[in-house]
């Protein structure tokens, strides 16, 4: 084979293992943006995780709770107050049966953020574990703490009365916290048809945080 020949075919051995090349990166590509991609019912991972501000709150055994709390396992929080006569119980109600398979994803804890704390001492969030689940936890503390980490959470709430039948407004989402500390997720409640109320069902909820955590993990 001459040396122009051999040339040649060189160069068309190269173009060939570019093009393999190119085309095994994107199979690559195309392989993990399927695996990336994941289907949730009542979720939205947020593209950067959210850092919490620094706070310090009482849980229902009369200890502080602060950031420090929420390293290494996961947290999963919504707000409320133990007066509410329709979202909080129901809410409860419904994490203390999604427990056991929650738990089968990862380390996880539930916290009740109570933003009643005028009303919600100690002894009633001690007792409003109790009768739902006495492995969750209350956490409350003044107005001051609550409004940031409410807002971090992507919760809001209102006092709405005088006197001290007030109610509260409040969002019935839920915030999924990874074990660095930081906001990653909100699950929402939706209408699965026109004119319902809005919900997160046990199953959507089990399934949203087990691929949540699933895709973090890698």
């Amino acid at each position: 084979m001459n040396k122009r020949l051999t040339r040649v075919v060189a160069a068309l051995l190269a173009v060939v293992i570019v093009g393999l090349g190119s085309f095994t990166a994107l199979q690559f590509q195309s392989m993990s943006e399927e695996v990336s991609q994941i289907e949730l019912s009542n979720s939205f991972v947020y593209p950067t995780p959210k850092r919490l501000p620094q706070f310090k709150l009482m849980e229902q055994h009369g200890t502080s709770f602060t950031n420090a709390d929420l390293k290494g396992k996961w947290s999963l929080f919504f707000i409320g107050y133990t007066s509410c006569p329709d979202v909080c119980p129901t809410t409860m109600a419904k994490l203390t049966a999604a427990y056991p398979e929650l738990l089968e994803s990862a380390d996880i804890q539930v916290i009740f953020l109570s933003v009643d704390p005028q009303r919600d001492t100690q002894d009633k969030l001690l007792n409003y574990m109790d009768f739902f689940n006495p492995k969750f936890i209350a956490l409350t503390g003044d107005h001051t703490q609550l409004f940031p980490l409410t807002r971090s959470l992507g919760f809001v709430y209102a006092m709405v009365g005088d006197g001290e039948n007030y109610q509260i407004d409040h969002s019935a989402s839920m915030a999924l916290i990874s074990p660095e500390g930081e906001n990653i997720a909100i699950i929402k409640p939706k209408s699965s048809t026109p004119g319902t109320l809005p919900q997160i069902t046990s199953q959507a909820l089990i399934s949203d945080i087990h691929q949540i955590i699933q895709r973090k993990n890698g």
